[in-house]
């Protein structure tokens, strides 16, 4: 992959953020409160099922759309930590999986929009409480991507060493579980928009200067 190519690569970074940004809002426009029981949840299925489903979808694409970004990322993290180092193997990996449970996160909505006709208020409340379950495995999965690349980048300076400071901050606050929601919500799509930017204004010269002198 040539310069070029991988800086195209970096543009998926935003866009995914503004997936997962207008997905988040669509999905949730006159959501059900936290404890709404069953028949309530079924009565926002029917009532705004064109609104969940569009989002879940885009949602999900913001989610394949992170994986490509850091499927272009890792040749950046490859050059600077070497073919034999695994770390932006376990970045991608790691992006896959939380990816995973993101799709999942926003498919049991979606699922609950597509059949509202089929289900009952009690498989209704299954639906949208199991998002509880996907979001706490899309938590612990991000961990791996963010503190690969903040070992790399530390090691190598192949981005600031705040930058990787703050990407291993955010590790850790997605580590700790009472706060791990604030490292998924706000952390995640803040790396992503930092790194996308880095690698789009940041020559793959200056950064292999960078690693150089590391």
């Amino acid at each position: 992959m040539n310069a070029s190519e991988n800086r195209r690569w970096a543009l998926v970074g935003p866009l995914s953020v503004a997936l997962w940004v207008v997905g988040i809002i669509l999905i949730n426009k006159n959501g059900p409160a936290d404890h709404a029981t069953g028949a309530q949840i079924l009565a926002w299925y029917k009532s705004d099922s064109d609104s969940i489903v569009l989002g879940a979808w885009l949602f999900m694409l913001g989610c394949i759309g992170f994986v490509t970004f850091v499927a272009g990322l890792r040749v950046r993290l490859t050059e600077a930590a070497g073919r034999g180092s695994q770390l932006p193997m376990l970045a991608l990996v790691g992006a896959g999986m939380a990816a995973v449970c993101g799709m999942l996160t926003a498919g049991v909505d979606l699922g609950g929009g597509i059949d509202k006709n089929d289900i009952s208020p009690a498989i209704a409340a299954v639906f949208h409480h199991s998002v509880d379950i996907f979001f706490v495995g899309a938590e612990m999965a991000a961990i791996l991507p963010l503190a690969a690349v903040a070992i790399v980048a530390w090691r190598t300076r192949v981005f600031p060493r705040w930058w990787a400071a703050f990407a291993g901050l955010v590790a850790v606050v997605l580590l700790v579980g009472p706060i791990g929601w604030l490292g998924l919500i706000f952390g995640v799509p803040l790396w992503t928009l930092g790194t996308s930017l880095f690698v789009l204004l940041r020559s793959p010269e200056r950064m292999r200067a960078a690693a150089a002198a590391a």
